[in-house]
């Protein structure tokens, strides 16, 4: 795995860190690459609870596309014909938004900064998401001639409206904190000096939760934003009737009766 994506399990946690801070953690096709395989080996790891995403410097958690890397790749593309450059999309985006919003384990983002274009995306398919009270959002693409991907065309609508979605994606600019607290973006705002802290505090106590039962709740709603209420309610049947049977559920409940704090183990 490239140095520009530190991968780091301890305790039942996963952290993953953007690492080009000099770059406002731009991402080149290197870190990319190396993004893919850290959510991807967080999603398939069982000793891996939870997922903490974040980012190295105090400027930004992501600007999105490395635009510097960028050009060169285009012109690479007129001189060859090949048209190379765009399958980024479905090589790197694509797989990384599926493997963060479709792991059954939760995922917080740390945002530490600025979140533009597909840092905006990567934040909003995580689960969870605690920003620094000096960060912002940024959903950039049109106004480098681009249209919407990392899966915020899907996201942000189920976030803010679509028609607030629509506005963002077509005038982009600045999305402050508090702004992003009160649109439902963030779901928590902190002192910048506090992020790391509390963003970590958050995904270790979700690590050492019912973990089948967040797989179920993460199952259940994105189940729901597509299906009838009918429907939803049937899978919701199932999923009860799986997290019902779990040695958590069990444990859980006697720790209740005992007056006692259950203890969680994931299965």
């Amino acid at each position: 795995m490239a140095d520009t994506v530190l991968y780091e399990v301890a305790d039942g946690l996963a952290t993953i860190t953007l690492n080009r801070p000099d770059a406002m953690n731009a991402l080149d096709v290197a870190t990319k690459v190396a993004l893919r395989d850290a959510v991807r080996a967080a999603a398939d790891d069982d000793a891996v609870r939870a997922v903490l995403l974040t980012a190295a410097g105090d400027r930004a958690f992501c600007v999105g596309q490395d635009l510097k890397e960028h050009v060169g790749l285009l012109a690479s593309d007129r001189e060859s014909g090949e048209g190379r450059t765009m399958t980024t999309v479905r090589e790197h985006y694509n797989p990384i938004v599926e493997a963060i919003a479709g792991m059954p384990k939760p995922v917080v983002a740390g945002v530490n900064g600025v979140a533009a274009g597909a840092g905006f995306g990567f934040a909003l398919a995580a689960d969870h998401r605690v920003v620094a009270d000096t960060a912002s959002f940024n959903t950039s693409f049109a106004g480098v001639g681009l249209t919407a991907d990392s899966g915020i065309s899907w996201t942000l609508p189920r976030v803010v409206g679509p028609g607030r979605a629509t506005d963002l994606l077509l005038f982009p600019r600045g999305i402050t904190a508090a702004e992003a607290l009160g649109l439902g973006i963030a779901d928590r705002v902190v002192p910048a000096a506090e992020l790391r802290a509390e963003a970590e505090r958050t995904a270790r106590k979700l690590a050492a939760g019912p973990t089948v039962a967040y797989a179920a709740i993460k199952e259940a709603v994105s189940f729901g934003l597509s299906h009838s209420l009918a429907e939803t309610l049937e899978k919701e049947d199932e999923l009860q009737t799986r997290a019902g049977a779990s040695e958590d559920h069990t444990a859980a409940v006697r720790a209740f009766v005992n007056k006692e704090k259950p203890v969680f183990r994931g299965r």
